[in-house]
């Protein structure tokens, strides 16, 4: 079984990663985890061609690794191995568009993350996911 997880550096998002690993405990065998992690550079296009090459990419990888120590670590304290992805773009649309692409079996997410007065405009991430991916989605809170 294949389980994408997608991490944001939220206490929702930790907990996805908890009941990802709870879920993986009960298959005789280990399942492959890939953590996702997507960030929004909507914002900061117009700044590539002022920054040196490289500048943004490095700042979202610098984000991207602190997002993803935490949900890491619970995974390595499970003993279960993983590997990670980092998108930049529309979040929603990298974590289906991921989970398409690698023919995941499951997407495990928070069911709310960081953003909040956005989500009453916008919609969550959560609901543009489970709403339009074809993929199974668990949201956890």
């Amino acid at each position: 079984m294949k389980i994408l997880i997608a991490i944001d550096g939220s206490k929702a998002a930790l907990h996805a990663v908890k009941y990802a690993v709870k879920l993986a405990s009960q298959w005789s065998s280990k399942p492959h985890l890939t953590l996702i992690t997507v960030h929004d550079d909507t914002g900061l296009k117009h700044l590539s061609k002022y920054a040196p090459k490289g500048e943004l990419d490095d700042f979202f990888r610098e984000i991207s690794d602190r997002d993803l120590k935490p949900a890491r670590a619970l995974l390595d304290k499970a003993n279960l191995g993983h590997d990670m992805v980092i998108k930049t773009g529309h979040i929603a649309e990298q974590i289906i568009k991921v989970g398409d692409a690698g023919k995941f079996d499951l997407i495990v997410l928070g069911a709310k993350g960081r953003s909040g007065f956005g989500d009453l405009l916008l919609g969550s991430v959560a609901q543009r996911v489970s709403a339009t991916s074809k993929r199974p989605v668990v949201l956890v809170k």
